[in-house]
């Protein structure tokens, strides 16, 4: 028993005659009105259900964009407002360290210059006592010149004649030249 059993692909009684189907002129109008058919068919379901869908995301993208270009704005506007205030802040302490050093450098010269004043008067009362004391060693000295000149004198007289001299003519000698 031998059977001969092979798989064959063509299709049995040979090649159909006759052109391609989709080319052939008797079945173009089933195929246009199935073509018009389908298409309204794919543009119901597009205009009522997908393209709606796509539209409602479309909106949706759109709106969240929206809130975000205006939440970015309104940070923007936040930022640039705390930039301002940050400005503001550091001015007023810039100016405020300003005034305080030049606070204190008005307040330390105020107590330079009492301090300057104080050591001057203190010095002057110095100097006005060292000149009173002066004047009064001056006057003292100048009261003994007389006599220091006048001891001098008879001195030198002494020395040089060898003899004692007169002091009262050597006082009246003295006391002329004075006047």
């Amino acid at each position: 028993m031998a059977t001969n059993t092979s798989a064959h692909t063509e299709v049995p009684g040979g090649h159909a005659k006759g052109p391609f189907p989709p080319f052939d002129p008797n079945v173009f109008a089933p195929q246009l009105i199935w073509l018009a058919l389908t298409f309204g068919l794919l543009y119901l379901l597009m205009s009522r259900i997908a393209l709606p869908r796509i539209e409602n995301i479309l909106e949706a993208r759109r709106a969240r964009i929206a809130a975000d270009v205006d939440d970015a704005a309104s940070m923007q506007g936040k930022a640039q407002a705390a930039g301002a205030a940050y400005e503001k802040t550091l001015a007023d302490a810039k100016a405020s360290a300003q005034a305080t050093a030049q606070s204190t450098r008005d307040k330390l010269a105020a107590d330079s210059a009492a301090k300057r004043k104080t050591l001057e008067d203190q010095l002057n009362a110095k100097l006005a006592d060292a000149e009173r004391s002066i004047a009064g060693t001056k006057a003292q000295a100048m009261s003994h010149v007389t006599e220091i000149a006048t001891t001098a004198a008879a001195d030198i007289v002494a020395h040089l004649t060898g003899k004692p001299a007169d002091t009262a003519k050597i006082a009246a000698a003295i006391a002329a030249t004075k006047a």
